[in-house]
């Protein structure tokens, strides 16, 4: 491996074993849209996630913002409280008598005038060329705070709710870790997403972004090495063989300059 990247790696390492991490620093997010899916219940939204969208609507609601459901959509459904008086004097008085199904639809599902969140450009960052090379699929979604992007193996395509380059570089190491062993294990697995932030860390200081995002990656590691009961500098070096795999397929697959950043 290139020996500039080899110390890198090396030298973040020593410093998840001394401790030496800088505090986290809050990633900046994509504007967060007031979506009417925010108001919704956990397991309202989390329907709406499992459908593959981030935005869902009723009819009427995307009406009001001059967008229409293409035809032959199908429906996501909600649960919906239903209400009724308690007053027989005509207060307000409520009392709730059970749920509803609702149908809304998807935002992918709807066609007419952009919405606000679709109109936010793509920012230049490093290596981003890459991600096209290998044919990924790389858009930009409004932050909503539960995460900061997301890699699919199957739909080849990477979502970006942070401007931050990290972002980028964590969910490319997932797609490199796939290229070299075929496929990923599904979810959140702790020894991919060590690797893939461990590689994230060592590209960030590779364009020098490391005072800003080290911290995090310190404590993103943490957490998951505490799944599986051992420290983060353990769980680097368990790592760290793959993770050298993956930065040599990020960084000279095709050239020594890549997407702006000569090694």
């Amino acid at each position: 491996m290139n020996d500039k990247v080899k110390s890198i790696l090396d030298g973040i390492v020593e410093q998840f074993k001394t401790g030496d991490i800088p505090e986290a620093i809050t990633l900046g997010m994509f504007p967060v849209p007031d979506l009417p899916s925010s108001k919704w219940s956990l397991l309202n939204r989390t329907a709406m996630f499992i459908s593959g969208t981030m935005d869902a609507r009723g009819y009427k609601q995307w009406r009001s913002v001059n967008r229409y459901v293409k035809k032959g959509s199908k429906a996501v459904y909600i649960l919906v409280p239903v209400f009724r008086k308690t007053n027989e004097d005509g207060g307000d008085d409520l009392a709730l008598t059970g749920f509803t199904a609702k149908p809304v639809y998807r935002s992918e599902d709807t066609d007419g005038e952009p919405l606000d969140y679709e109109q936010i450009e793509l920012p230049e960052i490093p290596l981003i060329s890459r991600a096209k090379e290998w044919g990924l699929s790389v858009r930009v979604v409004p932050g909503n705070y539960r995460y900061y992007g997301s890699y699919s193996q199957t739909k080849k395509e990477i979502l970006l709710a942070s401007p931050d380059e990290s972002v980028l570089f964590h969910e490319l190491a997932h797609h490199a870790d796939k290229l070299i062993k075929g496929k990923l294990v599904g979810g959140q697995d702790p020894l991919q997403e060590i690797t893939a932030e461990l590689a994230a860390a060592t590209l960030c200081r590779l364009v020098g972004k490391e005072s800003d995002s080290l911290g995090n990656s310190y404590q993103y590691i943490e957490n998951y090495a505490s799944k599986l009961k051992i420290s983060a500098h353990t769980a680097t070096l368990k790592v760290l063989s793959n993770t050298e795999k993956i930065l040599k397929l990020i960084l000279f697959s095709d050239q020594e300059t890549t997407g702006g950043l000569t090694i």
